[in-house]
């Protein structure tokens, strides 16, 4: 029944989300490019976890580095007027759905 209260959550959060402008929209990409970052380290959390291979440590580092790293070549990239943001994008893109197709292969030999 948990699955409730996360599903409200999200609700919330995107109704809440969507009528509150806290977010200036200069700033939108840089988000944008930390949430892929995020994700990606999320998904590969989970991928190391169902390979019995999770170590918390690496995890955290793995996910404060590449938010960073990602929102930093953003910024660097309008610094010198240059979209390298694309870049951040392309690869954290292509690492997400390659660690959902693992996890998913797994679940599915699992189960």
């Amino acid at each position: 029944m948990y699955w409730i209260g996360i599903v409200l959550c999200v609700a919330l959060g995107v109704i809440f989300g969507s009528k509150l402008p806290i977010m200036s929209y200069v700033l939108t990409k840089y988000m944008s490019i930390a949430v892929l970052a995020a994700l990606d380290s999320v998904f590969g959390g989970i991928r190391a976890y169902l390979e019995d291979s999770f170590d918390n440590l690496v995890f955290m580092t793995g996910f404060i580095v590449n938010t960073l790293l990602a929102a930093g070549l953003a910024y660097l990239g309008d610094l010198l007027r240059v979209e390298l943001y694309l870049a951040a994008v392309v690869v954290f893109g292509v690492r997400i759905f390659q660690n959902l197709a693992i996890i998913r292969r797994y679940l599915l030999k699992k189960y």
